[in-house]
């Protein structure tokens, strides 16, 4: 696939700033790294982003993640491999991605779930993370952003 364009983001440098703070802010939350990861790469899955599934895969693999676990993502209802509390951001990832599948965004039983597992502050940080993904991932697909692409 070609692009169309360059990431707006890359084009409009203040643009980047502030998505910059965002992400400053979504890593002094205090939600566990491995569940940012997780919520990243799940939100682009359900999206097809490519471009941000390669790039969630890559880092999270970085960050110390494993490919057994990573695999499992798609399917995460049924495998063992993810605690409760990743369990719990999954599924409030999936329910904000799909906010117009259903009349209530998130269910109450799903934010009841991730208010057991994460803190305000941490679901704040987690709730961001996954609207910078939905965000970077209608960038991406719009302009076609190809898997691998670097600006």
């Amino acid at each position: 696939m070609t692009a169309r364009m360059p990431n707006p983001t890359v084009l409009l440098p203040d643009a980047m700033k502030g998505i910059q703070n965002l992400f400053k802010a979504v890593h002094q939350g205090g939600a566990p790294g491995p569940v940012l990861e997780l919520v990243h790469l799940r939100t682009s899955q359900i999206n097809g982003c490519s471009a941000c599934v390669y790039g969630g895969i890559k880092s999270a693999l970085k960050n110390g993640e494993t490919d057994e676990r990573l695999h499992q993502v798609a399917a995460w209802r049924e495998s063992d491999l993810f605690t409760d509390a990743e369990r719990a951001a999954l599924a409030l990832a999936e329910e904000a991605t799909r906010i117009a599948d259903r009349g209530d965004a998130v269910s109450d039983s799903t934010w009841a779930a991730a208010a057991e597992h994460f803190d305000e502050k941490q679901l704040s940080a987690i709730l961001l993370m996954i609207g910078l993904t939905n965000m970077f991932n209608r960038f991406n697909a719009v302009t076609r952003a190809p898997a691998g692409a670097t600006w």
